[in-house]
C-alpha cells in the first residue's frame, strides 16, 4: 500500500476541499436543467459560476445561494436554453463550469499592463469611451481600416448618451499584434479625435491571452469609471438593512433578459461586496432577485450615500445591456474593410448602432448589430429592407426569434417599479427549504 507523508495527506485534503464540486442534473426537474455548485468560499467565486453559465448561453430561471459566512458556499441554478427547454449538452456545460471554477482567481479587474508580445494568439486590445452620436461606430471602423488594423473581435454598448467599446485588432498584413509604440500612439490619437474624449477616450493594451478578458465585465467597468451616462432607469432596485444579522439586503425587480443575473452579480463584486445568501426567480418576462451582502471588511452598507451609489450602479448595469432597436445578424466570409463597409451602409441609411458584437472565427465573420434610426426611435422597416438588400440577403437577416420566452417585445408596463420585496421575503422561504435542493416547484 502506498504511504503518504502527513504533510502530503494534508495537502491532498486541502486541495480536495478547495476543488469546486459541480453537478449538472437533467433528470430531476421536468422543465429545467439543475446545476449545483459546492465550493470553498473565496471572493468572486459566485461571479465565476454565473459567468460560466452566461458564456455557455443558458438562461437562469431561478435558484438560490447560501454560505456559512466565510468557509463554504453552495449555489443551485435552474437553467434552460434560449427556447426555454432543458440544456441538451449537459456534459459540455459541466466541463465549462468545472474549468471556470478551477481557476485560481477571477480574471483581473483591468487588463494586464501593456507588454509587447509576439506569442501565437496575442492581440492588441483597444478600449474606447466617449460621447455617443449617430455614425460613431462607422467612423471608428473606418479609421482602423485606414490604419491597416484588422478587427478580430469587438463589443460596443451605448447607454445614456455614452459609448464604450472593446476592439481586438491585429496587423492586417502580418496578423501579428500591433505593438510598435509609434504606431500604437498614432492609432490612439486618431481614435481620440473621433471619440472627442480627450486622453481617456482611447487606450491600447497588448495581450498575450485575449481570453483572459471578460468583455462584458470590462464594458461595465469602463462605463462605471466614465460616470457620465444620464438615463432614467426602468428597473426597481432597493437596499435595506437587516441590522440584527449584520446584512444589507439588495432587491431587484425588472424585466428578465439574458445575462441579467451576471450583470447584477458582476456589479456587486466589482463594488467589493460579498453575496452570502440570495434567491432569484422569474415569472414570465419578469425577474425578482434578492441578495444578502456585506462589504469585504464584513460590514453592511453604512451610509445613505453608499446606499445611493449601490442603487445607481445596479440600475445602470441592468439598463445598459437592454438592447434597443432591431437585431441584425451578419454571417459572411470575412474580408478587409468589412466592418467599415457594413457600418457605413448603416450610417448612409440613417441607422444608428446601439449595441454591437463582432466575432471572427476562421474566415467567417459572425456579427450582431442592434440598430435604431438616428434619433433613437424604431427603424423604418423599409430602411431595414434596403440595408439588407444592399449588404446581401444571404448574409444579413433580422433576428425575430432570439430569446422568445424571456424577452417579449411588449413587456408589462403595469409592473413598473412594483414588486420590490419585503425584507427577507425570498431568502426566508429559501432557507426554510435548504433541504429540498432537488425540488423544482
Amino acid at each position: 500500500m502506498e504511504r503518504y507523508h502527513p504533510s502530503e495527506v494534508y495537502e491532498l485534503f486541502v486541495r480536495h476541499m478547495n476543488t469546486p464540486r459541480v453537478v449538472v442534473d437533467n433528470g430531476d426537474c421536468p422543465t429545467a436543467t439543475l446545476v449545483q455548485v459546492h465550493s470553498a468560499w473565496k471572493h468572486g467565486v459566485l461571479l465565476e459560476a454565473v459567468a460560466a453559465l452566461s458564456d455557455h448561453g443558458v438562461c437562469v430561471r431561478k435558484g438560490y445561494i447560501s454560505s456559512d459566512d466565510g468557509r463554504w458556499f453552495m449555489d443551485v441554478f435552474h437553467v434552460t436554453d434560449a427556447a426555454g427547454r432543458k440544456v441538451a449538452d449537459a456534459d459540455a456545460l459541466l466541463a465549462r463550469l468545472e474549468s471556470s471554477l478551477s481557476a485560481d482567481a477571477l480574471p483581473p479587474r483591468t487588463p494586464p499592463a501593456a507588454a509587447a508580445s509576439a506569442a501565437a494568439g496575442a492581440h492588441t486590445l483597444l478600449e474606447l469611451v466617449g460621447a455617443d452620436r449617430p455614425g460613431l461606430l462607422s467612423e471608428v471602423f473606418a479609421v482602423l481600416h485606414d490604419l491597416r488594423c484588422g478587427i478580430v473581435d469587438a463589443r460596443a454598448w451605448t447607454h445614456g448618451g455614452r459609448v464604450a467599446a472593446l476592439v481586438f485588432v491585429r496587423d492586417e498584413e502580418t496578423g501579428a499584434p500591433i505593438d510598435d509604440l509609434a504606431r500604437v500612439r498614432r492609432v490612439e490619437s486618431r481614435l481620440r479625435h473621433v471619440l472627442r474624449g480627450g486622453a481617456r477616450g482611447a487606450r491600447t493594451v497588448v495581450l498575450a491571452d485575449a481570453a483572459a478578458v471578460n468583455m462584458d465585465r470590462r464594458l461595465h467597468q469602463l462605463l462605471d469609471e466614465d460616470g457620465k451616462a444620464e438615463a432614467p432607469s426602468t428597473s426597481a432596485v432597493a437596499v435595506q438593512d437587516w441590522g440584527e444579522r449584520g446584512y444589507s439586503v439588495v432587491t431587484v425587480s425588472c424585466r428578465d433578459r439574458p445575462k441579467l443575473l451576471f450583470d447584477v452579480v458582476c456589479t456587486l463584486t466589482d463594488l467589493d461586496y460579498v453575496v452570502y445568501h440570495g434567491t432569484f426567480d422569474t415569472d414570465g418576462d419578469h425577474a425578482q432577485q434578492e441578495f444578502y451582502i456585506r462589504r469585504l471588511d464584513g460590514r453592511p452598507i453604512s451610509s445613505a450615500a453608499e446606499r445611493r451609489r449601490v442603487i445607481q450602479c445596479l440600475q445602470a448595469a441592468i439598463d445598459r445591456r437592454a438592447s434597443e432597436g432591431v437585431r441584425l445578424e451578419l454571417r459572411i466570409t470575412d474580408r478587409r474593410g468589412l466592418l467599415a463597409y457594413v457600418t457605413r451602409v448603416f450610417r448612409e441609411n440613417s441607422l444608428s448602432v446601439t449595441h454591437a458584437e463582432i466575432n471572427t472565427r476562421g474566415d467567417m465573420a459572425m456579427n450582431v448589430f442592434h440598430v435604431t434610426d438616428a434619433a433613437g426611435r424604431p427603424a423604418d422597416p423599409k430602411t431595414i429592407d434596403d440595408v439588407i438588400q444592399k449588404i446581401g440577403t444571404e448574409s444579413l437577416r433580422v433576428d425575430e426569434e432570439r430569446w422568445p420566452r424571456l424577452c417579449s417585445t411588449e413587456g408589462d408596463a403595469s409592473r413598473g417599479g412594483a414588486g420590490i420585496f419585503s425584507l427577507g421575503s425570498l431568502v426566508k422561504k429559501n432557507l426554510v427549504s435548504l433541504g429540498l435542493i432537488r425540488s423544482c416547484s
